[in-house]
């Protein structure tokens, strides 16, 4: 392992895993706190959500680039200086509350994620080769589940106790404890620090963009995502405003969707060894007809007790799906890992960012049978998105999967 002693590597290797879950962390700690913020803040409902939307895109946009930065000046200093900026701009949230600041800052957050987490898949990917590196790639799906089971549930709490700002402060504070850990046990872990030139680096990213499967992998993971992140920004308005529940109870179902979470990546995870052709149908198949099933029984009915039972089982078979998907697309490149990482993360999070928030304009969801059908309008895009990906392998694109069509610039 470079740079880094045995006795630290087991620390080393928990502080980036836990850095890892910051980007679910940054957003579904004030999902609770939506509503309140929107009175507090004198926003719309659009408004407020339009800064978890912000995040999003400052987050894939910059996951697009900063892998080559990453790949020429390395992975250490540009990480910690990242979770130096992000600890400020949560605390800056805190002390101005104003919707324009909100969106500033919400950017600087986005910018330094990108940075944090680009930074740390690629630290694995430095440090682990064969099967131990697929364990890991695999593992990040799982661990990243863990902030949507844990921060809303946590937020709803601070919230209702503290108020809105709460939530900011600590992710300030939880930055900068992971700060001070990186810094005594982190080092260094890029074996080689090509010269940043344009030219190869543009050649790298057209290459990668020219792969099919990857490409549509990654439509498919934006999608899915969308999904989840429709619930994160919709439920809060649904469980507070027309249910007239508390923040409490928008944690409680936050809570739940983040146990499904992880249950459907644990789930991917098992069976990562399995071909896809025989997994992901009958997931992508289950999805729908679940959808289909909300949707008449919204109809009828509506309650946190008709809603959450399908979007636990969404969330099962989207993690599932997703944990698959996303190994096999950092499976694809090895050479440049901070460039497919980046890639790779920056392109689900713009997909998502737009298909979620276009789907909660689109159809303006206020009740759980709008979402419903925002989950059949996303279920069907993720269904011909991975007919073309099956068809992108019977041409014959998936024999290349063993071979990497991109060199070090």
């Amino acid at each position: 392992m470079t740079g880094i002693s045995n006795r630290h590597r087991n620390i080393s290797d928990i502080v980036a895993l836990s850095l890892l879950p910051i980007s679910g962390f940054a957003t579904d700690i004030y999902i609770p706190s939506l509503p309140s913020m929107s009175t507090s803040l004198e926003g719309t409902m659009a408004q407020v959500q339009l800064s978890v939307i912000i995040f999003m895109v400052c987050a894939g946009v910059s996951q697009l680039f900063v892998g080559s930065l990453l790949d020429s000046f390395g992975r250490y200093k540009l990480s910690n200086v990242a979770i130096f900026a992000f600890s400020l701009a949560s605390f800056g949230i805190a002390w101005f509350p104003n919707l324009y600041i909100l969106y500033l800052m919400r950017g600087i957050q986005g910018i330094s994620v990108a940075f944090i987490v680009v930074a740390k898949r690629a630290y694995f990917m430095d440090t682990y080769t064969g099967d131990r590196l697929k364990h890991f790639t695999s593992l990040f799906t799982v661990v990243w589940s863990t902030a949507p089971i844990i921060a809303p549930f946590f937020g709803g709490y601070l919230q209702k106790v503290f108020g809105w700002q709460s939530n900011f402060y600590f992710l300030g504070i939880f930055a900068l404890i992971l700060l001070i850990l990186t810094l005594r046990y982190g080092r260094e872990t890029g074996k080689t620090f090509p010269s940043f030139k344009l030219k190869p680096v543009a050649q790298v990213y057209a290459s990668m963009l020219g792969t099919k499967d990857f490409i549509i992998a990654l439509m498919i993971l934006g999608l899915s995502y969308a999904m989840v992140l429709l619930f994160g920004i919709a439920s809060p308005f649904i469980i507070e405003h027309a249910w007239h529940l508390s923040s409490v109870a928008t944690g409680y179902c936050s809570l739940m969707s983040g146990i499904a979470l992880m249950a459907g990546n644990i789930l991917g995870k098992s069976t990562i060894t399995r071909p896809l052709e025989r997994k992901i149908p009958v997931a992508l198949g289950l999805q729908l007809l679940s959808v289909i099933v909300m949707i008449v029984i919204s109809a009828y009915v509506s309650s946190p007790y008709t809603m959450m039972p399908f979007v636990i089982l969404q969330h099962i078979l989207i993690a599932f799906v997703f944990n698959n998907l996303y190994s096999y697309s950092l499976s694809r490149f090895s050479r440049n890992t901070g460039i497919a990482t980046g890639l790779a993360g920056g392109c689900f999070y713009i997909i998502s960012s737009i298909f979620s928030y276009g789907s909660a304009s689109l159809l303006h969801i206020k009740d759980q049978r709008a979402l419903a059908f925002g989950y059949l309008l996303l279920s069907l895009s993720v269904i011909g998105m991975y007919r073309l990906f099956r068809n992108t392998e019977k041409v014959g694109i998936n024999r290349f999967s063993r071979r990497e069509p991109v060199t070090n610039y």
